[in-house]
């Protein structure tokens, strides 16, 4: 009879078979996931529209991946519509925590629900986005911060790197989409970089080891460039790092890059952090810690 490794094991919107060949320790967290539904409209503009993946469909990846727990992220293409964020936080339960797209005008009842749900973070989509621009980020940070919410931030490089000053006076935490979608080739070369190692050194941003194939140069995760920054990331501040797989992987299937094996993409992140404690740490204590696992979703803001 084969073993765990040598099973065939496929999961929508992900290549490769098989589950991850390395220890995935109990409740390891994918911190970086969307759900799609055409059954919700795509705001005016949207850039992405991928097809309809679920709840369901994520499941069969965390039998590839070994992670228990998730964090939903609104795509882009809802705009503020939260809903299908909210099916999902409600289909996963505890073992499940959100990010949400919400308006630096949002009443407080709104934001409350939402906490309820089990959203913990803002997100500010600079790069694909169409729902919000620079000018609205301390608006959106200061609505936020009395929840104990992070901002989560995706921004091409040359905008991160003018944001900087903004950025590091925020009231809340930051957490950085994609590696700060900085390509390897930008690593000590871009100002970006620069300022996501001082963000990093202040002690209150945290970064996602996710979409390395979004940054590689060549469509790939496994690119030996983007290992290099991730380790670089990972000496910065191990304390604050997280793993998302990016599933179901939109940019993949607008053609921009080739479909990730997510498999591979969590053993790459062992190879990055070559440490089994250090893993660990990435895949259970630092989400327990940024997200709010271990305390109740439906506790009060």
């Amino acid at each position: 009879m084969p073993n765990q490794h040598e099973e065939t094991v496929v999961a929508p919107f992900s290549a490769g078979l098989g589950r991850a060949r390395v220890p995935v320790p109990p409740q390891a967290c994918d911190c970086h996931v969307h759900v799609y539904d055409s059954r919700f409209a795509a705001v005016p503009g949207a850039r992405l529209t991928p097809p309809d993946a679920s709840v369901a469909d994520y499941r069969a990846l965390q039998r590839r991946t070994g992670t228990g727990r998730v964090v939903f992220v609104t795509p882009s293409t809802y705009g503020t519509d939260n809903r299908p964020l909210l099916q999902a936080l409600a289909a996963f339960g505890e073992q499940a925590r959100g990010v949400a797209v919400v308006d630096a005008h949002a009443d407080a009842s709104s934001l409350q629900a939402l906490h309820a749900a089990g959203v913990r973070g803002a997100r500010l989509n600079l790069s694909l986005g169409v729902t919000h621009d620079a000018a609205q980020t301390e608006a959106l940070a200061a609505r936020i911060a009395p929840l104990g919410w992070h901002l989560q931030l995706l921004a091409p490089p040359d905008l991160l790197a003018a944001l900087g000053e903004r950025l590091l006076r925020l009231p809340v935490p930051l957490v950085l989409d994609h590696f700060g979608r900085i390509a390897p080739k930008l690593a000590g070369q871009h100002p970006a970089h620069a300022l996501v190692l001082r963000l990093l050194a202040q002690g209150t941003t945290w970064l996602k080891l996710s979409g390395g194939y979004i940054v590689s140069p060549t469509g790939r995760a496994e690119d030996a460039g983007v290992a290099a920054l991730a380790r670089g990331y990972l000496r910065a501040a191990p304390e604050r790092m997280v793993w998302g797989s990016d599933w179901p992987h939109a940019s993949a299937s607008a053609g921009h890059q080739p479909m990730p094996d997510d498999a591979q993409q969590i053993e790459l992140l062992a190879q990055w952090t070559d440490d089994p404690a250090l893993l660990r740490r990435v895949l259970v204590d630092n989400p327990a810690e940024l997200y709010g696992f271990g305390s109740s979703a439906q506790g009060t803001p």
